[in-house]
Order: structure tokens, then sequence, then C-alpha cells
């Protein structure tokens, strides 16, 4: 049928050929007077849309249309948006509805909602149309107003895409953490995570370190921001540090292969852990005692609020942030490249899926 009855997406099949894409129809949710229809112009590829389509995660709804690091223009807006207008740039990140009336919505904590629906394979209720929520690598998106963001307009589409999950997971931890000058912060795993994490504690102000096991990602580390990079494999690399750092936030995906004793001695006195980084594979072995050295603590978050989503975007803009961004234009084969690579860990350091247009030329 077409827009706006049907949208199209390039959708896995099943999680056992989940490197598969197919381009397809889908039935977007009912359209209401707060929705926004977004025409896609790119979207970036998250470790979560290879960790949901896998089965990392376990089961997903099939077929599905993962991406939720949307960029487009605004083509169709509910009678009661007041936010956005037909013509803006906005993007949508991994959540697209809440409640807006329970305690955590009411306290700009909408991304605990216990109602929340994820911007992909969650199900909508009935009175929305029953649907299985859709993502980003498609022609369109129909996202609630108060989960769609406009974008300021120095900052890249291609670059903006990624900030729209990779961006605020990392900024929004580093915020409410109080981050800024006269704090040591080290950053663990400097992945598509991790280069966020750089840069944000960086133009906050921090004294940041960067801690990982790959030598080759030195150089990308300074120049985000990293003031010393600490090369995690080294025998005993964790005595010089003891005590040092404020905050530590973990990106890395293989936190399973970690010794956390060496990592949570690094703290200061009553310093965080706090992992961002959503692997497959359970954490190691935790004892109680492990906290009482330095009364330290771990913790973790999932994504962040709208009101920290636009604080993050003020500061890309005003500092002129760049992060380190590699495009692919979007089709069946280029998807299948995407998640493969991303899974391997073969990207510098997001991908984002582009030239949408040709991909969806009768739109």
């Amino acid at each position: 049928m077409g827009y706006p009855d049907t949208f199209e997406g390039f959708m896995v099949q099943s999680q056992k050929d989940w490197t598969t894409f197919k381009k397809q129809e889908f039935k977007p949710k009912k359209f209401q007077d707060r929705d926004i229809d977004v025409e896609i112009e790119c979207c970036g590829v998250c470790g979560s849309d290879v960790h949901t389509i896998n089965g990392g995660w376990g089961n997903a709804p099939m077929p599905l249309c993962v991406g939720h690091e949307v960029i487009g223009k605004a083509v169709k807006v509910g009678d009661n948006v007041t936010t956005v207008k037909v013509g803006d740039r906005v993007g949508v990140g991994a959540q697209i509805w809440s409640c807006l009336k329970c305690k955590p919505c009411k306290t700009d904590n909408e991304n605990y909602c216990p109602d929340k629906i994820d911007t992909y394979g969650a199900p909508y209720p009935e009175d929305m149309g029953g649907v299985i929520a859709q993502g980003g690598y498609a022609s369109h998106i129909r996202a609630h107003e108060y989960f769609t963001f406009k974008i300021p307009d120095n900052i890249p589409s291609h670059e903006a895409a990624p900030m729209m999950c990779a961006g605020l997971t990392t900024y929004s931890p580093l915020l409410r953490a109080g981050v800024g000058p006269g704090k040591k912060v080290a950053i663990v795993g400097i992945g598509g995570l991790g280069m966020y994490a750089l840069m944000w504690a960086s133009a906050m102000g921090a004294e940041v370190y960067a801690l990982s096991h790959s030598p080759n990602k030195k150089d990308d580390a300074l120049k985000l921001g990293a003031k010393e990079y600490i090369s995690t494999n080294e025998k005993d690399w964790d005595k010089p540090y003891m005590f040092a750092f404020d905050f530590m936030l973990n990106t890395a995906d293989a936190t399973h292969e970690f010794d956390l004793a060496k990592y949570m001695g690094t703290l200061n006195i009553n310093g965080e852990m706090h992992h961002v980084g959503l692997p497959d594979k359970p954490l190691p072995p935790i004892m109680a005692q492990m906290f009482a050295p330095n009364g330290c603590k771990m913790g973790g978050s999932h994504i962040g609020s709208r009101p920290e989503m636009f604080k993050m975007l003020k500061l890309a803009s005003e500092k002129q942030l760049k992060p380190i961004i590699e495009t692919l234009p979007v089709s069946e084969a280029n998807c299948a490249t995407a998640v493969t690579n991303v899974d391997k860990n073969k990207v510098r350091y997001r991908y984002t899926l582009v030239d949408f247009d040709k991909a969806f030329p009768s739109r």
C-alpha cells in the first residue's frame, strides 16, 4: 500500500539467520494526536541491534526491523504536537513511548517508566494498533513527540544519528555523577560507546583516563580527550592508580572476562563503577567484601531522559565535538555488513547507514 498505511524496511526474518536482511513492508502503529512521522535520512547501527537479532539478549519478535539511532525530516505531525513542525530535522533514539504519568515520568526519568516502549521489538497496546514497534533501517518511523528531538543545525546528520543512543547512554550517567572540573574519570572500553564517553567527559571538564586492552586505540583515545591511556593487558596495570578515579564508566562488551577487583580498586573512596555496556554474558562473581577496601559502589543505567538529550546536543553543538563515524549506503547487503562488523568489533567506531532516498525512491 505504501506510506502512510505501511512503511518499508530492511528486516531480519529469523535469529538463526540474523545477517540476512529482506526489504519489505510493515504496518506502523496507529497515528495519534501527539505522533510524528519521520522520513528517515540516516540511522546508526548500535550494538543493541546485533544483540537483539542474533539472540544474545533472548528471543525477539520476527520479522524485525532494528535501528534506534534515527535522523530524518518530520513529514506529518499530530494535532496536539507543539515541539516539532513539518520540515524539521529530528532524531529518535532507543525509546519511543512512555506513559508520562508515573513517578519516573514526572521526575524526568521516563527512561525508567515501567510501561515504556522500546523503539523496536516492543508490542504496542491494542489502542495504539497492537503491532510490534519497528526501527530505523526503514523508510519512515512514527514516534511520540516526547521522544522526538530537534537536531542543532551544525551537527551533520550522520554524526547526530549515533548520539541518539550511544551518545545519550554515555552522557546521562556522566551528567548524573556530577562529572566536571576537579573529577578524575576512567572510561573502560574504547569502542562505539567509549568513544562518546571520552568525548563527553573531556568536554565536561573532567580529567579523563582511557582503559583498554587494545593498544591500537591509544592515539584515538588521546585525540578524543583522554589525558592518559592505560593498557589493561599489562600485569599490575592497576597498581599506579589505586584510589585514583572518582567515577568509572564501563562501556565494554567483555566484562565477563574482567578481574573486577582490579577495576574496583582504582576507585576513590566511595567511587562508582557504572555499567552501560550490556553484554550477552553475566558479570563475573562478586563478593560483598570487594566493596569494602574503598567503600566503592557499582551501578548501571538505561539510555537517558529528554532533558539530558537536549543538554547533550547543546554540548556537542557548542563545542563542535566530532565523533569518529563510518558510513555505509543502506541496503540488504550493507545492513548485513554493518551488523557483522559490529559483532566482530571491526568498525571505527560507529556505523551510520545513509542514502535512504536511493533505497526508498518511491516514498
